[in-house]
């Protein structure tokens, strides 16, 4: 059996957060409908973050940490995300410029909302699979972050869609994929991916996103139960309750994983709701841990639960994690894959916990004239100074070199290292 999977993982969620609670009640959202996202804060881009920016933050302790040899040998740089700003030059060879890597090297995006960043993943997996350059190496970028381009004040959002904002984040997570999957083994062939056209959420304008929550739930529901059974009919003997010591689930909201993980196991288990809340509790928790602090990062989520999920389980030997992957439209996928104590403590080196710490808190005041900058980074922005006056503090909270926009002359973004 060939071995592949994710050898370095991190993430990298901005310099700043927001208290989601305070904005539920700034927006006079119903509370009692609030508590059901089961979310805490979301991080906030900066006029000077962009997809880039994060997605070069997350990847560059992975890079530097690779010898040069091991560096040349990422021949595949994807980007995966519903956030691009170009409709044909892919973000990937920025990064790849970025991050300074082989040009002997494929760059390419893959665009599909929340699923793309497993997309992605599975697209890496293969090409380590197929052999086609033995020990060749793929970096994946899954990046995306919501800007809600409402005039402070405004009423840019419908009652039913307001509650996208306190849960949409921004992010990224990088993945290095393979043959040395010292993070998570992948578990090759044991796929289950179910997908068809429904009109859930969309994004009908590059700065724009809609959608029809109720049937988003559904079609996340149903998706979540027929790619688990596809799994199953390609997997020998897996059994939903017993198989997968941890679940990481694409993590809308917390309140959508809770469902979803309850309908499976009432009809794949036949669990009481007491057994259902004892294993919500033991085996999704610790991958809704991350995206709690972070919110909503489409096609980086799945991952993020997975990372948070390697972070906060008790893996004192190795575990099998379940995954489930949704994207609107829509396209899902359950796979699985085993995460040992290695695995963990080389990723907790990352200090994930610690880089939300390090963000800066912004006040409400502060997040509505934000919402007011954003107008000025639009999509198809062909020149820009950025504005760096906006909570410039921010820009060296991480304890670290971070990348940050710089300005944009003739469509080109251009960026800098700020210490």
């Amino acid at each position: 059996m060939s071995i592949v999977g994710i050898e370095a993982m991190n993430v990298f969620s901005g310099t700043v957060c927001l208290d989601v609670f305070k904005l539920a009640e700034h927006r006079g959202l119903d509370m009692s409908r609030f508590e059901n996202l089961l979310m805490k804060e979301k991080s906030v881009a900066l006029p000077y973050e962009d997809p880039i920016t994060f997605a070069v933050n997350a990847a560059k302790p992975i890079i530097d940490a690779l010898s040069p040899e091991e560096k040349d040998r990422i021949e595949m740089v994807i980007t995966c995300t519903e956030s691009a700003f170009d409709f044909g030059k892919s973000m990937s060879t920025y990064c790849h410029d970025l991050l300074g890597l082989n040009r002997n090297c494929r760059l390419f995006e893959l665009k599909n909302a929340c699923y793309s960043g497993v997309a992605g993943l599975q697209n890496a997996i293969n090409f380590v699979l197929s052999q086609a350059s033995p020990g060749a190496k793929a970096l994946v970028l899954a990046t995306d972050v919501s800007r809600f381009m409402v005039e402070a004040g405004g009423d840019a959002l419908s009652a039913d869609w307001s509650f996208a904002e306190p849960s949409s984040g921004s992010g990224a997570v990088a993945m290095l994929v393979s043959d040395r999957p010292h993070i998570f083994q992948i578990d090759v062939g044991a796929n289950g991916y179910y997908g068809y056209e429904v009109m859930d959420t969309c994004r009908p304008s590059p700065d724009t996103d809609a959608g029809d929550t109720d049937l988003s739930l559904l079609s996340y529901l149903n998706c979540c139960e027929n790619a688990f059974l596809e799994y199953q009919k390609r997997v020998t003997g897996a059994d939903f309750a017993q198989t997968f010591s941890y679940l990481a689930y694409h993590t809308p909201f917390g309140g959508m994983v809770k469902g979803a993980h309850r309908n499976m196991m009432r009809k794949l288990a036949k669990a009481t709701p007491a057994d259902i809340e004892a294993d919500f509790q033991r085996r999704v928790m610790p991958g809704m841990a991350h995206c709690q602090r972070v919110g909503n990062i489409m096609g980086a989520t799945a991952a993020l639960s997975l990372a948070s999920t390697i972070d906060h389980a008790e893996i004192d030997a190795p575990r099998r994690i379940g995954v489930f992957s949704y994207g609107s439209g829509c396209c899902s996928e359950f796979f699985s894959g085993i995460a040992t104590p290695e695995g963990q403590r080389r990723l907790r080196g990352m200090k994930i916990g610690a880089h939300l710490d390090r963000r800066r808190a912004l006040t409400i005041a502060e997040y509505d004239e934000l919402l007011e900058r954003n107008l000025r980074l639009k999509f198809g922005t062909r020149n820009l100074t950025v504005d760096t006056s906006f909570v410039p503090e921010a820009r060296k909270t991480m304890g670290r070199p971070v990348l940050f926009l710089k300005e944009i002359k003739e469509f080109h973004r251009e960026y800098e290292w700020i210490s």
